[in-house]
C-alpha cells in the first residue's frame, strides 16, 4: 500500500477511533516521561466501545483496562460489523498501524463477520482468504517492531437441549490456531476459554452476561432484547478478565503488567461514549 493511499484511507475515517484508558493513564507519562506501552485492539462489535444510546451493550475492549497495570494503555479500534477483510478494505488497519510504536501489542480478534460469506464485503473463507487477511495484521505489526497477538472469537451464548454449550464459529477458530502456529504468533484461544466458561455457568447463569433485557428495562431497548452475541457490562468484564489471564498464561504479559484478576469489578465502572458513538454503527442486536 503506497503512502498516498494510506493517507487517503486515514482521511476517510471521519469518525474517531475509540480510545480507552484507565483513569491513571489520563495524564500519560507527562512531559518527558516514558511513553505507556499500548495494546491496540482490531476487532468487531464484541470488543468495540459503544455509544450511550446502545447502553447497556458493552464490548470487552472497554473493560480490558481494568485489568492492566498503570504503565499500559488500550487503544480500542474495534468497530461494529467488521470482518478481517472489511477492516482492511476500509483503511482501518492502515490508520491503526500509524499509531503503533515499537514494543506495542496488536490484539486481533475477527471471525463473527467473516462467517457472513453471503456478503462479499465481509465474508472470508477460513482456509484461504481469512488467513491471508490475518497475515496482513501480523506483518503490519512486525514491520513496526510491535508484537501481534491472535485471539479466536469469543463464543456466542448457545446451548443444546441437554444444556451443553455449543460452538458457533465453524472452522474459523481452527484456521486462526493454524496460522498462529505457522507464523509463530501468540494465540489467545478465547473461543475455547469462553465456551468452557459458558458451560460452567449454564443457560441461566450466562443470561446476565449477554444483552437479554425485559421490555422497559432499558430506555434504549424499550421492547427488550434477546441477544446471544453482545454483552452487558458483566459479560464484557468476564471476557476482558479471560483475555487478561490468557495474556499472562501465554507469556505475552507478565504478572507486574496485570491487576484485579481475582477481584470484583463494579458494573458502575463501565462508561459509554456520547450519542454519536464510536466509528461504525452501534447497538445491533444481530451478529457482531
Amino acid at each position: 500500500m503506497s503512502l498516498t493511499r494510506r493517507q487517503t484511507a486515514t482521511a476517510l475515517l471521519t469518525l474517531p477511533l475509540a480510545l480507552t484508558a484507565t483513569p491513571a493513564l489520563a495524564h500519560g507519562g507527562g512531559a518527558g516521561g516514558p511513553r505507556p506501552r499500548t495494546l491496540h485492539i482490531a476487532g468487531d462489535s464484541t470488543a468495540a466501545a459503544k455509544s450511550a444510546d446502545a447502553a447497556p451493550e458493552t464490548g470487552w475492549g472497554t473493560a480490558l483496562p481494568f485489568f492492566l497495570a498503570s504503565h499500559l494503555r488500550v487503544a480500542n479500534h474495534a468497530v461494529n460489523g467488521r470482518s478481517s477483510k472489511s477492516f482492511i478494505d476500509e483503511g482501518r488497519l492502515a490508520a491503526l498501524l500509524d499509531g503503533v510504536r515499537p514494543g506495542d501489542l496488536l490484539l486481533v480478534q475477527f471471525g463473527h463477520n467473516d462467517e457472513k460469506t453471503e456478503d462479499p464485503a465481509r465474508g472470508t473463507d477460513p482456509s484461504t482468504t481469512y488467513r491471508e487477511y490475518l497475515r496482513q495484521y501480523v506483518g503490519g505489526a512486525r514491520a513496526r517492531r510491535a508484537r501481534p497477538v491472535l485471539l479466536t472469537s469469543v463464543e456466542r451464548r448457545r446451548f443444546g437441549p441437554d444444556g451443553t454449550a455449543r460452538p458457533t464459529h465453524g472452522e474459523y477458530p481452527a484456521a486462526m490456531r493454524a496460522l498462529a502456529a505457522e507464523e509463530g504468533v501468540p494465540l489467545l484461544d478465547i473461543q475455547a476459554l469462553s465456551l468452557a466458561r459458558w458451560q460452567q455457568l449454564g443457560p441461566d447463569g450466562t443470561l446476565p452476561l449477554f444483552l437479554w433485557l425485559k421490555p422497559g428495562e432499558s430506555p434504549n431497548h424499550p421492547d427488550g432484547a434477546q441477544d446471544n452475541t453482545h454483552f452487558r457490562p458483566p459479560g464484557a468484564v468476564e471476557t476482558a478478565r479471560t483475555t487478561a489471564r490468557a495474556l499472562l498464561d501465554e507469556g505475552v504479559l507478565a504478572a507486574r503488567d496485570l491487576r484485579r484478576l481475582d477481584d470484583r469489578v463494579p458494573e458502575e465502572w463501565i462508561t459509554w461514549d456520547g450519542p454519536a458513538g464510536p466509528a461504525g454503527p452501534a447497538g445491533s442486536a444481530g451478529p457482531a
